[in-house]
Order: C-alpha cells, then sequence, then structure tokens
C-alpha cells in the first residue's frame, strides 16, 4: 500500500476532513511549519489549506532523514540512512458534522532506510526513535471525546501509549529511541508494547480538574502484533498496521502528573508517577515449575501470571532567562523505572540529562542537550547465563550518553547533528566472531534534519 493510498484513507475517514488543534491560526499551518516562511501559493495551494480549517480540518506532513554510523565497535562498523515520512490528519468535529467536543485523529508513516542498531550495535536503546523495518503502516486511528468543559477525555481507537505515557518533556532534545518509549519496557513488553512503530486497539480516560494535576489510565490489547509468534518479528506480522487485534490479555497502564511554577518568570516543573500491569503469561527468568535452574534441568520455564512495573519521572527549569513567551532556559530531567527480575530480562532503567535552549539570543529556539540512561540486565537472567557455564560473558548492564545539539533554520526545518556512545551493547553479551569477548563498546555519530510542512 503505497503512502499516498494512506493518505486517501485517513482523509475519507475523517469526512473529507483534517486536524483542528486548539491553539491553530484558520490557515490550517501547523506550528511550526516551513509553510509559514512560504509564498501563499505554496504555504496554502489553491487555498485548500485555509478552506479545510475554516471547517476544522487540518494536515500535516512531516519527514525525518538521518545519516548514522559507528567507525568503531559494535557487531560491525558502517554508515546508513533511514528516513520516515508521516501524514498527519485531524478534524474537529463539531465544525465538521456538528458533534460537539469530539476530535478525530489518524496518522501513516512511510519508513524506509537501514537501522544501523540492528545491523551494527545490536543494541538494546535503539541509536534512533525512527528506526523501524520498512513499511507504509498506518499508526494510530482514534477519536477523542472532551466532556466537562474539557476536564475529562475519553480517547479510543488505534492508540500508542507512548503518544502519552512515560513521557518526559525534556528527553524530546535527543534521538535515541530510549528517551521516548524507554528501553525496559520496549524489552520487557510483548512484542514491544503498543509502541512506534505499532499502535493497539485501546482506551484511554484522563481526569484533568485543574491546570496542574492530570489523572490517566489507558487499557490497550497486550499484544500489537496479535497473534505473530515469539520468534517472529511483529512489525512483519502486522506489516501495514491494519491487523487490529482484540483478543490478547490486556495491559493496564495509570499515571498522574503535578505541574508546578507555571506562572510568570517561574522556574515551571513536573512530577509524574505511574505503572502499568499486563495480565498476560510470562517466563521465569531462570527457574523451571520445579524450582531448578533451567540451563542445568533443561526443563521449560516456569510460567508466571501477570507483569508490572512502576515508574517516576521528574521535569524542572533550573535557570530561567529573561523575556516573554516560551520559557528559556537550562532544564534537567530523569525517569526512574524497576519491574520484577523473575519475569523480566530488564529489571531496572534509569536516564538523567539537561537541555539548554536559547544559547545565543539570535537563535532562542536552538537546543543543546545531554543525556545519560542505563539499562540494568535482572539479576535471574544473568544468573540463568551463569548456570549454564558455556560463557563467561554474563549480561549486566548497558548505557548510552548521548550528546545533540539541534539548530533551528527556520521554523519547521532543523539539522540536529549529534553523538553517542554505548557501553555494553544488548547489555554485555558475547560477540559472535569471537564468543570468548564481549561486544566492544561504540560510538556513533548521525545528522538528522527534520522537515514539518
Amino acid at each position: 500500500m503505497g503512502l499516498l493510498r494512506v493518505a486517501c484513507v485517513l482523509a475519507l475517514v475523517a469526512g473529507a476532513a483534517v486536524p483542528a488543534w486548539a491553539d491553530e491560526p484558520p490557515t490550517g499551518i501547523p506550528t511550526p511549519s516551513i509553510a509559514s516562511s512560504f509564498p501563499q501559493e505554496l504555504a496554502d495551494p489553491g487555498g485548500i489549506r485555509s478552506a479545510l480549517a475554516r471547517r476544522g480540518i487540518t494536515f500535516g506532513v512531516n519527514y525525518i532523514g538521518e545519516v548514522l554510523g559507528n567507525p568503531d565497535g559494535g557487531v560491525k562498523q558502517s554508515t546508513y540512512y533511514d528516513g520516515r515520512l508521516e501524514i498527519v490528519v485531524e478534524a474537529e468535529m463539531e465544525k465538521v458534522i456538528g458533534w460537539k467536543g469530539l476530535l478525530f485523529h489518524a496518522n501513516g508513516y512511510q519508513i524506509h532506510g537501514e537501522s544501523i542498531t540492528g545491523q551494527n550495535l545490536g543494541a538494546l536503546m535503539p541509536v534512533s526513535f525512527i528506526e523501524a523495518t520498512p513499511a507504509t503502516r498506518l499508526f494510530e486511528l482514534w477519536f477523542e471525546q472532551r466532556l466537562l468543559n474539557d476536564k475529562v477525555s475519553i480517547r479510543f481507537g488505534q492508540l500508542a501509549a507512548d503518544s502519552e505515557f512515560i513521557i518526559s518533556d525534556g528527553a524530546a532534545a535527543f534521538i535515541n529511541g530510549t528517551w521516548g518509549w524507554p528501553s525496559i519496557t520496549a524489552t520487557n513488553m510483548p512484542q514491544g508494547g503498543p509502541a512506534y512503530p505499532l499502535a493497539t486497539p485501546g482506551l484511554r480516560i484522563a481526569y484533568a480538574p485543574n491546570d496542574q494535576l492530570t489523572l490517566m489510565v489507558g487499557a490497550y490489547n497486550g499484544r500489537p502484533a496479535g497473534s505473530c509468534h515469539d520468534e517472529e518479528d511483529p512489525q512483519v506480522c502486522n506489516d501495514h498496521g491494519l491487523d487490529f487485534p482484540t483478543a490478547d490479555p490486556k495491559l493496564l497502564m495509570f499515571e498522574g502528573a503535578y505541574k508546578y511554577n507555571q506562572g510568570k518568570g517561574e522556574l515551571p516543573g513536573t512530577i509524574k508517577v505511574g505503572g502499568w500491569r499486563n495480565y498476560g503469561s510470562f517466563l521465569h527468568q531462570r527457574l523451571d515449575a520445579n524450582g531448578g535452574e533451567i540451563a542445568i534441568s533443561g526443563n521449560d520455564p516456569a510460567v508466571l501470571n501477570g507483569d508490572h512495573g512502576l515508574y517516576a519521572i521528574l521535569d524542572q527549569m533550573i535557570y530561567r532567562l529573561p523575556g516573554e513567551g516560551d520559557p528559556k532556559g537550562v532544564s534537567i530531567f530523569g525517569r526512574i523505572i524497576g519491574a520484577p527480575e523473575d519475569r523480566n530480562p530488564v529489571a531496572f532503567y534509569w536516564e538523567g540529562g539537561f537541555t539548554f535552549t536559547g544559547l545565543m539570543a539570535a537563535r532562542p529556539n536552538d537546543m543543546l542537550g545531554i543525556a545519560y540512561a542505563r539499562t540494568e540486565i535482572s539479576d535471574d537472567l544473568a544468573a540463568n547465563v551463569s548456570d549454564s557455564g558455556e560463557t563467561t560473558i554474563i549480561p549486566s548492564y548497558e548505557a548510552v550518553v548521548e550528546v545533540s545539539f539541534t539548530a533551528q533554520i527556520i521554523p519547521g526545518f532543523a539539522i540536529q547533528p549529534d553523538f553517542q556512545y554505548f557501553w555494553n551493547p544488548g547489555g554485555h553479551v558475547a560477540d559472535a566472531d569471537d564468543p570468548a569477548e564481549a561486544v566492544p563498546n561504540t560510538a556513533v555519530l548521525g545528522l538528522r534534519t527534520t522537515l514539518n510542512y
């Protein structure tokens, strides 16, 4: 299915329509967008964009392209290009059909290129958050109903949990995938969980009694590719995102967020706490049903009911530059996430970093970011490898540091040079070419361009 066909499907589902974000100008041009720097005939060809916007309909076309290479270390060394074209469609249904408080959203991707993580590193924390199996696919497709003066919202349809849960605002400055959907959920949840590039049928309810507090709960199909076998690539099983599985054990997610110091001139901050519960079955990482070590007994692992995890997130500005509008300055962020050791390959994850926006007065939207993340392998999994006696390379942790600078050339167009260094890619695993040695540490250099229209 070509991307043009996907775009047509999305537009038809919207009722010949597209997004009306609450603060969108009547031109229908998203913010930021290169269209704001274009002549009228390019920003709004034939007046179609503004005509749709007056009817509550908007659309966006976004492209991310990047070159990434590791000059040393890892499984092998080379350079790759990958890219992602996105079409976003939204419609404010009150203007479209008179249904007050209802919003429609759909977006789809055309993903292409090679994954440096899969080809060269074998890392748990993917170098880029756009890396995925090449495909043209639907991602999210949902309606959201707002009630009680927008204090309550109910979102239902094809949903991705990583669009709303476990999000740190500061982490948006970086390109590694773990700053979004973290390695602990991507590794532990069946088929990677409901996250890019696999959304799944679900329902999310949010309650915001005031501007400071938000409470959310979401229920999702626990396997976004459905009956796809564990040894198969779920992105290949659900290759266009059109399977919509509903019969698998459910995943429940919950989160509370509190914002403080939101006034003029203050140092704003946000604290989030949350967790998840998966109602499926999981295998013990070390023991069989009789309590023996599976590496020694040769028996199947014990089957455990359910899985869960808990997390906490902090985003805090610590220095604010003078000026009006969105706050600029230095901010810090951090996340800590834990899960049971007996049924999960990853037991603990933490990250921390800082960003500096507005380094130069003449370039207020440029951003520098430095961050570190660490993925801790389960002690039970490490013990199982040790029990086997087949290798001296015992899993322990994977860590990455990323230094990234985003330069806004014009609104909607940015260039982002990036550096990442990985310790123990894969969590300290044996090198296939030399099983007596672990996969070497590696550095990755990259350049990303982001274009929003």
